[in-house]
């Protein structure tokens, strides 16, 4: 009798849920997408999104139901409850989803009013008042804070190349010893405490050694023993003289915010990283006195003979990579069509010389007030048979580490399945800023949100009836540089130019910057000198620089004028973002 009523107390009773009945819960309106999904709808018009890499797209609403699943008579024995125990669990499940609901509903709103799209589309380009603002962290748009950080900058590299105040002996401005971040203190092992002890059980670490530990981390590429050696065996006017040679034309403040934009902000991490960047450029790569000044006209010449620079002037022929228009928003296209490349065809060092020589003439057609270049990667017809880590390591070091801050976005054009893989390795070598930056593309309608139809060449299926051919350097295009008392006529007063630049800049820092009277006008000062800097460089321009397929084209017409379209636009004009000329 004792077993009969036992086993009939233990028999489970039929299943019923304790959940009151419900109302469905809609699901958010909106699913996220990337602008490479395969087989997307059209883009809808932009709203404000936070993520600076999502558009958001309407879905049918969903509708969310509760059916509790049945427990069987097998496992009942698994699911023998007290009934208090099933209330409280009733009871936090309904809190939660109360709680869940809720907050769904406030992001929902969070997303709609706060969001940014983070590309350009029909109705959301800018207009030419707004493309002519400087932006963040550039000259004319710096905060009190950023001046004083290019200020500090400033003093260190006029310090290190030699024409710094004799006067200055503070080791925290004189570059050379407080630049370069030490090695972080070892930790110091931690103190034991009883478990009942209030007692904190180790000390935080200096605001020195978290920054060091954290450029240690950072230094990606070994920058800062490149800083050590820089100054170890290089001079102060080799310093100085590669310095303004990677200026060039352009605004010297806007060089340097671009390594501080790199480094976050952080001064001496921004030295090393500029100092390592002259040693490359001097001893590593010899930009200028190398790769621009004999150009293509002394490869083709010399291809004959030398097989070097047969496979330098092969990669213009084949046209691997070429620059030609504008996005929407008024950054040069750089275009590198994979398929042409074969892994050991042609030499890694010729094709990094090519690489560098592309990256020196893609500064070229960059001018104020944009400062940064699209370049997308044409995967049509793409196999196994082109892929190379080699030189695609090679890119990534450059842009990362040698050309801070001159990559608007990267898009990657028609990538097959296969690209999969590759792209996960890829993935991981980039810094996270720079992987942000890149997008997949299927076809042209995902391409037109990057740049106009009528600006996407016939070969990548839009508009533009225009093609690249190469065209052979004219002998004698660069006879100029044969003028040897000329050249050194228009170097001298560009460097006249520079020592009075080099004095307005110390007489900038003596007077703390621009909040003062006396500071406002000697940063008025620097303005006009930057401009006589500018008009002297390209006066030496032809003296110093070989002819590129963009002087023939006719792309670059010196002075600082640039203009991709010259049958559309004649006179080249001040509107960069709108017509892809600028003056």
């Amino acid at each position: 009798m004792r077993r009969a009523l036992s086993r009939s107390l233990l028999q489970p009773l039929p299943h019923r849920s304790l959940l009151p009945s419900l109302p469905a819960l809609p699901i958010r309106q909106q699913r996220c997408y990337r602008p490479h999904r395969v087989g997307a709808a059209k883009f809808p018009a932009p709203r404000p999104l936070t993520s600076p890499h999502f558009i958001c797209s309407p879905l049918p609403p969903h509708r969310i139901t509760l059916t509790p699943a049945l427990i069987s008579p097998a496992r009942a024995h698994d699911h023998t409850f007290h009934s208090g125990v099933d209330l409280f669990s009733v009871s936090a499940v309904l809190v939660l989803l109360c709680v869940g609901y809720g907050l769904q509903s406030v992001w929902s709103q969070s997303d709609s009013q706060n969001s940014t799209p983070d590309i350009f589309t029909d109705e959301s380009l800018p207009d030419d008042d707004m493309a002519q603002q400087a932006l963040p962290g550039r000259p004319g748009n710096l905060t009190k804070e950023q001046e004083e950080k290019l200020l500090l900058l400033w003093t260190k590299v006029l310090n290190i190349s030699g024409v710094g105040d004799p006067n200055d002996t503070d080791p925290k401005t004189n570059g050379l010893d407080s630049a370069a971040p030490s090695e972080p203190e070892a930790e110091q092992p931690k103190k034991k405490h009883g478990f009942w002890s209030s007692k904190k059980s180790s000390t935080p670490a200096s605001p020195s050694a978290n920054s060091a530990a954290a450029a240690a981390l950072d230094d990606k590429y070994g920058q800062t023993q490149e800083y050590h050696d820089a100054i170890a065996t290089l001079t102060p006017e080799q310093l100085h003289k590669t310095i303004w040679g990677m200026i060039k034309f352009d605004d010297p403040d806007a060089v340097m915010l671009r390594f501080l934009r790199a480094r976050k902000w952080d001064v001496d991490r921004a030295l090393v990283m500029l100092v390592s960047t002259m040693k490359w450029r001097i001893t590593e790569m010899r930009v200028d006195e190398d790769v621009m000044v004999n150009g293509e006209e002394y490869a083709a010449a010399a291809a004959e003979k030398d097989p070097f620079m047969k496979d330098f002037i092969t990669h213009f022929r084949m046209g691997k990579t070429y620059l030609h228009g504008v996005d929407r928003g008024g950054h040069p296209l750089c275009i590198t069509r994979v398929r042409l490349h074969k892994p050991n065809e042609l030499s890694n060092d010729a094709l990094n010389r090519y690489t560098i020589f592309i990256l020196e003439q893609g500064r070229m057609t960059i001018s104020p007030p944009v400062d940064t270049a699209t370049v997308i990667f044409d995967l049509t017809g793409f196999s196994l048979a082109n892929m190379d880590y080699t030189p695609v390591k090679f890119v990534i070091k450059a842009l990362e580490a040698n050309y801070p801050e001159c990559l608007e976005s990267v898009l990657v054009h028609k990538a097959p399945w296969i690209f999969q893989g590759i792209w996960k390795v890829i993935k991981g070598w980039l810094d996270p800023v720079v992987a942000s930056k890149v997008h997949f593309t299927n076809n042209v309608k995902d391409l037109e949100v990057f740049i106009e139809p009528s600006r996407i060449p016939k070969e990548m299926e839009g508009q533009e009836d225009w093609e690249y051919k190469y065209i052979e350097p004219v002998p004698g295009e660069n006879d100029k540089m044969k003028d040897t008392a000329t050249r050194d006529k228009v170097i001298e007063q560009h460097n006249k130019n520079i020592a009075e630049y080099d004095a307005a800049t110390r007489r900038w820092i003596a007077a703390k910057g621009s909040e003062t009277e006396e500071g406002k006008g000697v940063k008025a000062e620097r303005a006009q000198i930057m401009q006589k800097l500018k008009e002297s460089y390209w006066e030496t321009d032809p003296y110093t620089r070989a002819r590129s397929i963009l002087d023939r084209e006719g792309v670059i017409k010196g002075a600082g004028k640039v203009d991709f379209y010259p049958a559309k636009a004649p006179a080249a004009t001040e509107a960069a973002p709108a017509n892809g000329t600028t003056a």
